[in-house]
């Protein structure tokens, strides 16, 4: 059985500001997941896997240039999910690995790749499995710079919309879905 905080010790020093940053931040993640789960039984959502992907969904975090989360790499923080995908498949996840690589904002179209530049290979970016959707969802409302603090729907889809509306859109019907009140 996969034990996710395991696969996070491999890369991570426990008790630094990063891997406090990283589990807190997931475990926050992973009880709005688990929330949104439990509240649609009609989805049919594979629970346990929902629990270590968004445990898992910001491994990659450690090799982007992103200090305000305590990571020092070289990359680009926008690749942090492209990263942290190609861990999980060097542990042998590839079903996680799908989560990481799909859950950076509302999902990344080739249209937003191309757009903004950014350098990830061919691929699918976009949340497909409800797994895939219900992590993506859940993390918007949480940031790894205010942790423990659920943003209000509004500011997250404020957040979708400055990424373009085809990125609020594909938001909007993943809350449509899953419908949790956030105040």
């Amino acid at each position: 059985m996969m034990n996710p905080i395991s696969i996070i010790n491999k890369y991570y020093t426990e008790g630094t500001n990063q891997y406090h940053i990283l589990v807190e931040h997931s475990r926050d993640v992973a009880v709005m997941a688990l929330h949104v789960v439990d509240s649609h039984p009609e989805l049919q959502a594979d629970r346990l896997f929902v629990e270590e992907a968004a445990m898992l969904h910001d491994i990659g975090i450690f090799l982007t240039d992103a200090e305000s989360i305590a990571c020092f790499g070289k990359e680009p923080y926008i690749l942090h999910g492209y990263l942290g995908a190609n861990i999980l498949r060097k542990e042998g996840y590839p079903h996680h690995a799908l989560v990481c690589e799909r859950h950076t904002g509302s999902g990344l179209t080739p249209e937003d790749i191309a757009a903004r530049q950014i350098a990830l290979p061919a691929g699918i970016y976009i949340p497909h499995s409800i797994e895939e959707k219900i992590v993506c969802y859940a993390d918007k409302f949480f940031s790894k710079t205010k942790l423990h603090r659920v943003k209000k729907l509004e500011a997250v889809r404020r957040s979708m919309l400055s990424y373009g509306a085809d990125s609020l859109r594909r938001f909007d019907e993943m809350h449509a879905i899953f419908k949790i009140p956030v105040e």
